[in-house]
């Protein structure tokens, strides 16, 4: 304890608070690091597999969710770059879940900064989607920081319109 001497009580104190504010976010990294939600195959359920293509995946991880009205349905599996540069991933769905040809995918996220799933909304089809088929219909994920951007330009643009309107 002889280094801490050299220290002011301010200075020691400034460094308690730093360790364990510290200690407390790589706590909170491991515990969300190691305790993702991935669907196990240990139900004995079998699983088929489908495409979904996309302009942008941010933040969305092979292992991720597929969910179907807030409940899981199976997961990401695996992620590609096609000739166009477009990602395709591939799905794997429980087979108890039979999706209509016409059903779209969407990249969610589960609150403002929370982790991307893909939401399956079912189409109205008698066909239903065949293994190895793809979604005809996707929604790319939404960016935070372009939602930010826009409602700025959109803010300042107002603010400039009703500047413009005081000057005539």
């Amino acid at each position: 304890m002889k280094i801490l001497e050299l220290y002011s009580k301010e200075e020691v104190k400034n460094l308690k608070m730093g360790l364990a504010v510290l200690s407390a976010v790589l706590v909170l990294f491991f515990v969300v690091f190691f305790s993702r939600d991935e669907i196990s195959h240990q139900d004995g359920g079998s699983y088929y597999q489908v495409y979904a293509r996309f302009n942008r995946t941010d933040g969305l991880l092979v292992g991720d969710v597929v969910r179907l009205a807030g409940m899981d349905i199976g997961r990401v599996v695996n992620a590609k770059l096609d000739n166009s540069f477009k990602a395709i991933l591939t799905l794997e769905i429980n087979d108890r879940v039979k999706l209509p040809d016409d059903s779209s995918a969407a990249i969610v996220s589960s609150g403002i900064m929370g982790a991307k799933y893909i939401e399956i909304e079912p189409g109205g089809s008698e066909d239903m989607l065949s293994p190895g088929s793809e979604f005809s219909y996707t929604q790319d994920a939404m960016v935070l920081e372009e939602l930010i951007e826009r409602i700025i330009g959109i803010g300042k643009a107002k603010r400039n319109n009703q500047q413009g309107d005081n000057n005539q």
